[in-house]
């Protein structure tokens, strides 16, 4: 399976689930981190925790496996890291707050990029 594949698995299991607002951004050509960065808003606290949770199961049940949820302790924000994938699950101020769309919209040269 392939990190596109995994990309579009990742944005159905959120979609099925749910989740809004669902956008998905290319770090090829910017980042180290990662090839792509999935961000997606849920309803509350417990609908957060729960996608990362679904999301986690899921992906273990495709065979991607050292993944891992970040931010358990917060209301707020999860993430889970699918190794090429990483996924930021907000709560929608909190979202618009860090607004991750806007920063990683700009294009860096990948030598300039930090991480």
């Amino acid at each position: 399976m392939g990190i596109a594949d995994i990309k579009n698995n990742i944005e159905k299991i959120l979609d099925d689930n749910k989740a809004q607002n669902i956008t998905c951004i290319d770090l090829k050509n910017k980042s180290y981190i990662a090839d792509y960065m999935v961000i997606a808003s849920g309803t509350s606290s417990r609908h957060l925790q729960a996608l990362s949770e679904i999301l986690l199961l899921h992906l273990k049940k495709l065979g991607i496996d050292n993944c891992r949820i970040e931010g358990k302790d917060s209301n707020d924000w999860k993430l889970v890291d699918a190794q090429d994938v990483i996924v930021h699950i907000f709560h929608p101020e909190k979202r618009e707050f860090y607004d991750l769309e806007k920063m990683w919209s700009e294009e860096i040269p990948k030598e300039k990029a930090l991480i």
